[in-house]
């Protein structure tokens, strides 16, 4: 049991990820596991700064800019936080990973999921979780809980149409990597 566990939680906005985190990390904690609870993009002081860039509204990114952002807060977040806790035989759920970037930079903006699958493994050092849960729903069910938390990010702000789309690119990725 001194072993690192890493665990990500994926799925649209709204799905339940971050109170399912929480509900893993006092599961864990009542077995007396050390638990480090941390989110996709943000974890360090930097992904933060870079996570309110990448969510902003008002900013119109490339996508190219919008995936080096990401990976950079990712590479920032895996060396500083998820790999020494690992390292500590702690238990680390995290909110997002790989899929968010497959899917919102890689499906939604058409590019090529191969190599973003590469860059991932640069920003990652090759780390890959234990264990990934995918959390789905209907996306219409999810409008009115992302709505009940009164934030609003850019991606919140595509509409229903882009959140079928954002659903069933996580769904193509679990069909294709069932594990």
């Amino acid at each position: 049991m001194n072993k690192g566990l890493f665990i990500v939680l994926e799925g649209p906005d709204g799905s339940g990820k971050t109170t399912q985190a929480a509900k893993l990390a006092d599961w864990f904690r009542l077995y007396g596991r050390e638990v480090v609870v941390t989110r996709e993009p943000g974890g360090t002081e930097a992904a933060e700064e870079i996570r309110e860039i990448v969510l902003d509204p008002a900013l119109n990114l490339s996508a190219e800019t919008e995936i080096l952002l990401h990976l950079a807060a990712r590479a920032d977040h895996v060396a500083k936080v998820i790999l020494p806790a690992g390292g500590a035989g702690e238990v680390v759920p995290c909110d997002r990973l790989r899929f968010s970037t497959l899917v919102y930079q890689g499906i939604l903006r058409n590019r090529d999921l191969g190599e973003l699958v590469q860059l991932n493994g640069f920003a990652t050092q090759g780390l890959l979780p234990d264990l990934t849960l995918l959390l789905d729903g209907s996306p219409r069910a999810l409008l009115s809980r992302r709505k009940d938390r009164g934030v609003v990010d850019k991606f919140e702000l595509q509409g229903l149409d882009f959140q079928e789309k954002v659903r069933n690119g996580y769904l193509q990725l679990a069909k294709a990597e069932p594990e």
